[in-house]
């Protein structure tokens, strides 16, 4: 019985584009969705082990680029003249490989990364992402440089008895981003609950205690990165494999922000909040659009973020979940009897 809430809200969120028409409503929804799985991803490592990537853009453009290349196919000028043809693969397989590439990356940053702590972290992060952005720009035979990859397929099912299911229209690529949206939540959460989780939450609380009791530190950090890693390779496979397109602008610092944004406002250490955040910050942009210049929509989006992190400093679904318990409290005989006395 509670769990009929959760299914409640996927019923909800699974029957949006039947009564959503409008398409540019449903694109706003998806790319809110792409965002939420980043953000669920970064999550992992900044809400979960209190690790601050600042360089996380750079798995989801390494998700994108190599879903969309193994997708389109390619060719590279070898040594001595030799010429390496990569022929296109399918899609679904394009989008496997920048999962699995994605938390390669993620394996490796952390072998070398969590060597370090605190702000040294963070510049290692920062580099990453980069010199993965100078690479993209300049590794013009692999990449197209600034001229981007374009024409990108789109995601391909083959369905027995039924053909191929091509996400052409924006209505499957909602329920396509809705699916990963859920799958990511789940896997997320049955690692948080799981030993793992728990040894993430006590590196994040007191690392030098959790390594005096036996916990591995640097084998749990890896294994949050390598997730967290290949989740944002989820993200920017749907993100490629919608638009269509990628150039390097998709490494962008700002983008990182964005996902610590709204981890942050919706409660990091929180399954909820990077979704919350997600969903606040990627509708909020679209509703100043329609009421206010282009100048002032970034004086009112700073304002409301402030305000949140001001009144709200450990994160909406944190706040929203201690009124919910102080209610309950409060409404409760026995919370009352004590209040009287």
């Amino acid at each position: 019985m509670r769990r009929w809430p959760a299914w409640a809200w996927v019923a909800f969120l699974a029957s949006i584009p039947l009564w959503v028409r409008n398409q540019y409503y449903l694109h706003v929804l998806i790319n809110t969705g792409i965002f939420a799985v980043a953000a669920m991803s970064l999550n992992l490592l900044l809400g979960y082990t209190g690790q601050l990537s600042l360089g996380h853009v750079a798995f989801f453009g390494i998700g994108a680029y190599t879903s969309a290349l193994v997708s389109l196919g390619f060719d590279l000028q070898l040594a001595a003249g030799y010429t390496f043809v990569f022929e296109p693969r399918p899609v679904w397989l394009g989008f496997l490989a920048g999962v699995a590439v994605a938390g390669l990356f993620g394996w490796l940053i952390g072998k070398l990364s969590f060597r370090v702590r605190g702000a040294y972290f963070v510049i290692v992060t920062v580099s990453f992402a980069e010199v993965v952005k100078l690479v993209a720009l300049n590794w013009v035979d692999l990449t197209e440089g600034p001229m981007a990859l374009n024409n990108i397929p789109p995601v391909t099912l083959s369905l027995p008895g039924l053909g191929e299911l091509t996400f052409w229209k924006k209505e499957p690529n909602y329920y396509l981003v809705l699916a990963v949206c859920l799958l990511s939540y789940a896997v997320i959460r049955r690692l948080v609950q799981s030993r793992a989780g728990r040894a993430f939450i006590a590196l994040r609380e007191n690392e030098a205690l959790a390594e005096s009791v036996g916990v591995d530190v640097t084998r749990f950090l890896v294994l949050a990165a390598v997730i967290s890693a290949a989740i944002a390779g989820a993200a920017g496979g749907l993100y490629a494999h919608y638009i269509k397109i990628v150039d390097p602008d998709i490494f962008l610092f700002i983008y990182t922000v964005v996902m610590v944004i709204m981890v942050v406002t919706g409660g990091k250490g929180t399954l909820l909040g990077p979704v919350v955040g997600a969903v606040i910050f990627g509708i909020l942009p679209e509703i100043l659009r329609e009421v206010a210049r282009p100048e002032v929509q970034w004086i009112i989006y700073g304002f409301i973020m402030i305000l949140i992190v001001f009144f709200l400093p450990e994160g909406i679904v944190p706040a929203a979940a201690s009124w919910r318990k102080a209610r309950a409290a409060s409404a409760s005989p026995l919370g009352a009897a004590g209040e009287r006395a």
